[in-house]
């Protein structure tokens, strides 16, 4: 049996085009005319002013993080369900996490239990210095009333859209309503570029600044001369061509996800004991990865059951992300509620979702859920 993968890479063909030309022009480096069209065209694919491109999703939020002021013994809250990335950049510039549990609208962080922390750490003197809502398996956080909060204190919303390109809130692409935003283009992602990732702001002065953090902190000197500590963080020219082709099919790839949860709610929606994560009201959720939660007792098996029994067929599917409140390595960290978060991972588990799943690769997956009771 071929191995049916959580979410693999989908080339379009178009890539080829691209690369060949960063070939034949020799432009195989970390700068290029590529780099520079590529920015040019997410930044307007997502509605953003400006946008540098990096080697990592990783890369642009320590970036943001770091030019919103965060440093030693600042606080930044941060949803706490989530892939360690989200939280790992608070650390690198010696800040503390603060981690907010989800709401069950969207799973997404909670906007009263941010407010209510802000409230409270404001009370005590010693305001958060950034947010950091995480955009989670294609859909975007309440941002409204995040923003509100924070715009009342001044306080810098960093939007971890990692997972959701493609999806929208209000009408608008998540990682362009706060200060900045980041996006990845890891190879599991809605369209990836092997390895890279965006840093997006309206504000020409940040993405300028991050870009000259992101190239060593170079000084414009016919020598090489540095007044701050830089990184090696700049996107190469070859993966950005890979990026142009495919930010062509994005739209393409957001509905061959979706169509993908339509089969499986409607394959497995009446299941006893399964459920769905659902679709918010304020906007688009592009399914990057479909994901169910299930109740043992009406189902008849739990999520790790189904996960062994995929498994066994030669099917990736994974757990939802385990809290950060959950990890050791964030143990020391302070938590603001956590048992949502907790549910869904005890709960929940992701599904194979690529773009380029077969109806057979679908049949396949459901056929195996739906004996799974039956052991």
């Amino acid at each position: 049996m071929k191995r049916i993968y959580l979410s693999s890479p989908h080339m379009s063909g178009l890539e080829k085009q691209y690369v060949q030309d960063a070939f034949v022009t020799n432009w195989i480096a970390p700068l290029g005319p590529h780099v520079d069209a590529f920015e040019q065209e997410f930044a307007a694919a997502v509605g953003a002013r400006h946008a540098a491109a990096l080697s990592s999703g990783t890369a642009a939020l320590h970036l943001a993080l770091l030019l919103a002021g965060v440093g030693p013994g600042d606080e930044a809250l941060v949803s706490t369900l989530t892939f360690s990335a989200s939280v790992n950049p608070i650390v690198y510039l010696g800040g503390r996490p603060v981690l907010i549990d989800s709401e069950r609208c969207s799973w997404n962080i909670d906007p009263t239990l941010v407010a209510e922390t802000i409230e409270r750490k404001v009370r005590q003197g010693k305001p958060p210095k950034a947010v950091i809502p995480v955009h989670l398996y294609g859909q975007s956080a309440d941002l409204t009333p995040i923003l509100e909060v924070c715009n009342r204190y001044e306080i810098a919303v960093i939007e971890d859209a990692a997972e959701a390109l493609g999806s929208t809130y209000l009408g608008r692409a998540p990682g362009t309503f706060g200060k900045a935003g980041v996006f990845s283009f890891n190879g599991n992602k809605i369209i990836t570029t092997s390895g890279g990732g965006m840093l997006v702001s309206d504000d020409a002065g940040f993405i300028a600044h991050a870009r000259k953090l992101a190239t060593q902190a170079r000084d414009p000197a016919p020598h090489y001369q540095h007044s701050e500590i830089g990184y090696n963080y700049r996107m190469s020219n070859v993966l950005a061509g890979i990026g142009r082709g495919q930010l062509q099919v994005l739209e393409e790839r957001v509905q061959a996800r979706r169509r993908n949860f339509a089969f499986y709610q409607e394959t497995l929606g009446d299941l006893p004991g399964i459920a769905f994560m659902p679709e918010a009201p304020w906007g688009r959720h592009t399914r990057w990865l479909t994901v169910i939660t299930v109740n043992p007792d009406e189902f008849g098996a739990d999520r790790e059951a189904i996960r062994l029994a995929l498994e066994a067929q030669n099917i990736e599917a994974r757990p939802v992300w385990k809290p950060m409140h959950l990890q050791p390595v964030f143990a020391g960290c302070e938590v603001v509620g956590g048992a949502v978060a907790e549910e869904f991972f005890v709960n929940g588990l992701c599904l194979p979702s690529g773009s380029n799943l077969s109806q057979d690769d679908l049949e396949r997956v459901v056929d195996v859920i739906c004996r799974v009771p039956q052991g």
